[in-house]
């Protein structure tokens, strides 16, 4: 925005310098080229005067104020007789018949004359200038300046170039004025322009108004601030609702289990119940406690789920390596217990990326849960992989399980989406990862590993 009102102005000064330039240029060349022309008719009507009775007499014409003349001024001037004979030429021999000339002819008529024309010998705009030697309405001769004009196109172009360099200068000028205006202008737009950016990364807080702002702006400031006042307050009432459901189902969900717990162990203790074999009823309580450690994980994965929803945007620098081999570290026995061999792979010493506490550590968990999970049903591999690329730190979570078809891959990170019923987990693994990295404005995305399963690939943004 700055830029294109700072174009405007620039554009606007020039229009306004052409339409004042160029008619004061034409202006002062007519200008001088009447001067001129002005001065000349007033120096040959003098020397009309001062060969008029030469002439009238018939004598001889002294040239010597001719000479003079044209010695001072560099001008050509010429003089002839009622016949149009040259009597005296400062440049040329005298004696030869001029009466063919239209300027000579229309002096020798009584009239006076002037104009240019082009001399290719001299490489020059001629002006010349005639008038009729007479007395008592009588003609006796002519007189003809012909002057050059290099001199005056010499200062018409300096006249010219004047106008430039100060076109030049008024164009810096307009440019430093208009760009310090085009940031005062820009400068509320601008703001919100960063407070639309900030309010897309999930930062809801309302931006102070800005002191003199244009009226429009401060009101449509005023309109997003109360929209962001109310979405962060829905939001955060859901996301209230969903810590306080978690917690409040927590507590009935761990007193039912002990329950549960109980009656097995009474029931073992007393033998059969009234109406039903003793196995029969272990194996009915297992069941239901497998069903209050699925809740009670359920309940979990929604607090996680909320805590990533409500994460706050304060990022520091991490060092992916150092974080993918502590949780590589971390999920080794795990993955050995369930069959699964997990290895780090990185070659690099260490790769910096944003993020905030905590954030990329249960992305991992939640990555390599997902992925020993997949690879267990083959007594498979899991491969942590991290590095940098002209895109940013990534790393990689791969694993030679069964891997997901192209429409599972898309259905993959909707909440609660199990690909496997039979396999156990609550389905918002992945949501939770990608809600995190989202806070954090990283990316998670899903393909097929060369290894044969998944591949999960996470970018951050770069410290630089």
């Amino acid at each position: 925005m700055t830029s294109r009102l700072m174009l405007s102005y620039l554009a606007l000064t020039l229009v306004i310098l052409l339409v004042l330039g160029i008619p004061l240029g034409v202006f002062f060349r007519t200008l001088e080229v009447d001067r001129l022309t002005a001065a000349t008719e007033r120096d040959a009507a003098t020397l009309a005067t001062l060969v008029e009775e030469d002439l009238e007499t018939g004598s001889q014409v002294d040239p010597s104020v001719a000479d003079r003349y044209s010695d001072s001024t560099g001008a050509r001037v010429v003089v002839t007789d009622a016949d149009g004979i040259s009597v005296i030429d400062t440049e040329a021999p005298i004696d030869r018949d001029l009466s063919t000339r239209p300027e000579i002819d229309q002096a020798l008529s009584g009239g006076s004359s002037t104009g240019t024309r082009r001399s290719d010998t001299l490489d020059d705009d001629l002006l010349f200038v005639s008038a009729p030697v007479a007395s008592g309405g009588r003609v006796y001769g002519a007189v003809r300046i012909t002057l050059g004009t290099h001199e005056l196109n010499e200062r018409v172009g300096r006249f010219w170039l004047g106008l430039a360099a100060m076109g030049v200068l008024v164009l810096a000028v307009a440019a430093t004025v208009g760009w310090a205006m085009a940031r005062w202008v820009g400068r509320p737009v601008r703001l919100l322009v960063s407070t639309a950016e900030r309010f897309s990364t999930g930062d809801l807080a309302a931006e102070p108004e800005q002191p003199g702002a244009p009226a429009e702006i401060a009101g449509l400031q005023r309109h997003m601030n109360d929209m962001a006042e109310q979405l962060d307050a829905r939001m955060t009432q859901q996301r209230q609702f969903v810590a306080d459901a978690s917690h409040q189902l927590r507590t009935p969900l761990t007193a039912l289990r002990l329950r549960l717990e109980n009656t097995e162990e009474a029931i073992a203790a007393l033998g059969s119940a009234e109406g039903m074999d003793p196995d029969t009823q272990r194996v009915e309580t297992a069941a239901a406690i497998a069903e209050v450690d699925r809740l009670s994980e359920l309940v979990a994965s929604l607090l996680r789920l909320a805590a990533a929803e409500h994460r706050p945007g304060s990022l520091e620098v991490a060092d992916l390596v150092a974080l993918t081999r502590d949780r590589a570290d971390t999920w080794a026995a795990l993955a050995e217990v369930e069959g699964v061999e997990l290895s780090f792979e990185t070659t690099e010493g260490r790769v910096d990326a944003l993020a905030v506490g905590g954030g990329v550590e249960q992305v991992l968990d939640n990555l390599i849960d997902n992925a020993v999970s997949a690879a267990a049903e083959r007594n498979g591999h899991v491969w942590l992989r991290v590095g940098s690329d002209q895109q940013g730190p990534w790393l990689v979570v791969a694993d030679n399980g069964p891997g997901l078809g192209d429409e599972e891959k898309n259905r993959a990170l909707d909440r609660f989406w199990r690909g496997d019923q039979r396999r156990s987990g609550t389905g918002l693994g992945l949501p939770i990862a990608e809600e995190l990295l989202h806070s954090i404005g990283g990316t998670l995305s899903l393909a097929d590993a060369t290894e044969g399963g998944l591949e999960v690939t996470v970018r951050l943004r770069s410290p630089n």
